[in-house]
């Protein structure tokens, strides 16, 4: 291992991401649901530090009391890599956690994508990025986006990318306090799933429906609730399944407004939308 190779000890960006819109269109016969949906990444992160060791342990640096460390997505991902090349290095993660857990954000997922990432980096595993994002996939069905890097046009089961650029406008973003559970929202028997496919095109026109909007603000009130509150402002949007809601600015002072005028109710982040992560500008 190279410990002195650029990188180790440093923070290391793991950015949110939002949903701008997200189509449900089918469903497979092994039950996951076929989508159109536009990734945006934002400058909201949880921040990791990758500790030099020197024996082949991998191991958290403040592990979560009562969670084994073994099902932590940061360890998962950098075991994955050690079975996926044979290497014998090792590594202590430490995670600056700012993102809200099961917020709709991508913060799991998005810490396993910057693992892979620096420690292929740091390790000198030379993996092609279309391999990380393969073995991300085995995490998570969002890892791929986040090691992708940019805003990105999403299809199939959320694997297949193509690069967008929507504007990079300023956010302000409502975490409500319920934690919507994925899997079942998409199992709500009245949940649209034969909804018509777009072209990106129609996204840019203003196309940019939530399928799961209507079930999710039934059985979640504090989310219809944010919804209703973050309206005042500026259209408010769901990102995925929830339970985080976002409404996008002109101008850094009208977001600024709405923020502080809804921090006293909600617990409320100010960020900017991105469309290359700052991933990307920490590997040039």
């Amino acid at each position: 291992m190279n410990k002195e190779k650029k990188g180790w000890g440093e923070k290391w960006p793991a950015p949110a991401k939002l949903n701008l819109m997200l189509r449900i269109t089918g469903q497979r016969d092994d039950g996951y649901h076929l989508l159109q949906t536009v990734f945006q990444l934002t400058d909201l992160c949880d921040w990791l530090i990758f500790h030099h060791v020197d024996d082949d342990k991998v191991g958290l640096k403040t592990p979560i009391p009562g969670v084994p460390e073994d099902t932590d997505l940061t360890i998962r991902a950098a075991n994955l890599l050690k079975k996926e090349t044979g290497s014998k290095q090792g590594v202590l993660i430490e995670v600056e956690k700012n993102l809200p857990m099961g917020g709709g954000l991508g913060g799991g997922s998005s810490d396993a994508a910057t693992t892979l990432v620096a420690l292929n980096h740091l390790w000198d595993l030379n993996l092609s990025e279309n391999k990380l994002r393969q073995l991300g996939l085995q995490l998570g069905a969002d890892v791929p986006v986040f090691v992708y890097g940019y805003a990105a046009w999403a299809e199939g089961v959320g694997e297949k990318l193509e690069k967008i650029e929507p504007e990079e406008k300023w956010l302000v973003i409502i975490k409500p306090d319920c934690h919507v559970d994925t899997k079942e929202v998409f199992s709500i028997k009245d949940l649209t799933r034969d909804s018509k496919s777009i072209k990106i095109a129609d996204f840019i026109a203003g196309q940019h429906q939530n399928d799961c909007l209507d079930v999710v603000c039934k059985k979640y009130e504090p989310v219809k609730n944010a919804l209703t509150d973050l309206a005042v402002f500026s259209e408010a949007r769901l990102t995925g399944t929830g339970a985080c809601v976002f409404a996008q600015f002109d101008s850094k002072e009208l977001a600024e407004d709405a923020y502080s005028k809804l921090t006293n109710k909600w617990q409320v982040y100010l960020a900017r939308g991105l469309n290359t992560s700052p991933l990307k500008d920490k590997m040039v």
